[in-house]
C-alpha cells in the first residue's frame, strides 16, 4: 500500500472520513498556468506535449505545486483511446480535435485494433510512472478516460460538435454498427484504465462529456451499459463516473460499482444526495463563478459545501477550469474549501 502524506482525496472517495474536504479542478493542468503555456510553447503543439511523457508529467505535477490541490490528473487526452485503436487525430488551433478518418462502416470497426496500453499508450504510462516519481507520495494521481459513447461521438463524427448529429444518427440507423463499435471501444479502455492502474494511478476516472446530447431511453442503451461493464471491471482502484448533462441519468449511475459521481453544475446538491445515497459525490461549482469578484467566489463555495456537507464529498467544478480563468480566483477557490470545510 502506497504511503501518501496527502491521502484525503483518496479517503473521501473511498467514503471514509476527512478532516476537511479534499479539492481539485478539471483541467486544473491548463491554459489557466503561465508555467503550462511556456512548456507547451516547448513542446511545440498539443499532441506533442501530451506523447512525450517528460513534459507530460511537469504539466501534471504544476497544479499541486502552484494551486495547492489534494491530487493531480495526468495531462492527456480522451482522444488517445481511437488513436490507439487505429483512428489519428489532429488538433487543430482554436478547433480543437479532427480526426482525418472516421468510422463509417462494419468494415472500418473490423479494420480498427483494441488498443494494447503497453505499446499503443505507453508514453501515457511513462508519464504516470514519473509522475509517480517526482510527486513523491505528496498526493494521489488521477487516470482517466473517455465514456465509451463520448468517444464514439468522435469516431463517427469525426471532430467536435454542438448536436454530434452525424453520430447519433448512426444509432437510430444502424443499432448493430453502434453496439459493434461501442464495445470495441469498450475493450480498449478496460485494458488501458487497467494499466493506468497498473503504473501508479490510485483512482480513475471516466469522462461522459457527451452524455448530455442523448435522450434518456438512448443513454440507457448507449452509453450506461458500457460504462457499467468498465466499473465491473476495474476493481483495482476506486473509480469516478462523470457524465456532463446526464441529470436524468443520476439514479442509474449511482448504481454502478463506481466509488465516486461527478455532478455538473445543472444536478442540484441536495437532490442528487437523495438519489445517490451511498456513494461519495463530486463538483459542481459552476467554472464561470471563478469570473466574480474574490468575495462573490468565496460566498459561493460556501454555499456549495454546505450544501453537500464535508464527509462523501470532493470539491470540484462542474466542469473544466476556462482557459482565460485568473489564477490568482482558482486559487481563491481551493483555498476557501480548504478554510470553510476543515473540522
Amino acid at each position: 500500500m502506497e504511503l501518501l502524506q496527502n491521502d484525503l482525496f483518496l479517503r473521501a472517495a473511498r467514503g471514509e472520513k476527512t478532516e476537511r474536504v479534499p479539492v481539485w479542478m478539471m483541467r486544473q493542468a491548463g491554459r489557466i498556468l503561465a508555467e503550462y503555456r511556456a512548456v507547451r510553447e516547448k513542446a511545440g503543439s498539443f499532441i506533442q506535449l501530451a506523447t512525450t511523457p517528460e513534459l507530460a508529467a511537469e504539466v501534471t505535477i504544476q497544479p499541486v505545486d502552484l494551486l495547492g490541490v489534494d491530487a493531480a490528473i495526468i495531462f492527456s487526452d480522451i482522444l488517445v483511446v481511437p488513436e490507439a485503436m487505429g483512428l489519428p487525430y489532429e488538433m487543430e488551433e482554436k478547433r480543437g480535435p479532427v480526426f482525418p478518418n472516421v468510422v463509417k462502416t462494419t468494415a472500418d470497426i473490423d479494420a480498427l485494433r483494441i488498443a494494447d496500453p503497453e505499446t499503443d499508450l505507453g508514453y501515457v504510462l511513462e508519464a504516470i510512472k514519473i509522475v509517480k516519481r517526482d510527486l513523491n507520495g505528496r498526493v494521489p494521481l488521477i487516470g482517466f478516460a473517455g465514456a465509451p459513447f463520448t468517444i464514439f461521438c468522435y469516431m463517427v463524427e469525426g471532430r467536435g460538435s454542438k448536436t454530434f448529429s452525424v453520430a447519433k444518427k448512426a444509432l437510430y440507423a444502424d443499432p448493430e454498427f453502434s453496439h459493434k463499435l461501442l464495445q470495441k471501444i469498450t475493450d480498449s479502455t478496460i485494458a488501458y484504465l487497467k494499466a493506468q492502474i497498473a503504473v501508479g494511478a490510485n483512482l480513475v476516472q471516466i469522462f461522459d462529456s457527451w452524455a448530455g446530447i442523448l435522450s434518456p431511453e438512448q443513454y440507457r442503451e448507449y452509453s450506461l451499459p458500457y460504462i457499467k461493464q468498465i466499473c465491473n471491471a476495474v476493481t483495482e482502484a476506486p473509480v469516478t463516473v462523470f457524465a456532463k448533462g446526464a441529470f436524468f441519468a443520476r439514479q442509474e449511475i449511482g448504481q454502478l460499482s463506481c466509488s465516486v459521481v461527478g455532478l455538473d453544475w445543472n444536478m442540484d446538491a441536495a437532490e442528487s444526495r437523495v438519489l445517490i445515497p451511498n456513494k461519495t459525490l463530486q463538483g459542481n461549482l459552476d467554472p464561470c463563478v471563478l469570473y466574480a469578484p474574490y468575495d462573490q467566489i468565496r460566498k459561493e463555495v460556501r454555499k456549495m459545501i454546505d450544501t453537500f456537507g464535508t464527509q462523501h464529498y470532493i470539491a470540484n467544478l462542474g466542469h473544466g477550469v476556462y482557459p482565460d480563468t485568473d489564477p490568482d480566483k482558482v486559487r481563491c477557490f481551493i483555498e476557501t474549501v480548504k478554510e470553510y470545510s476543515s473540522l
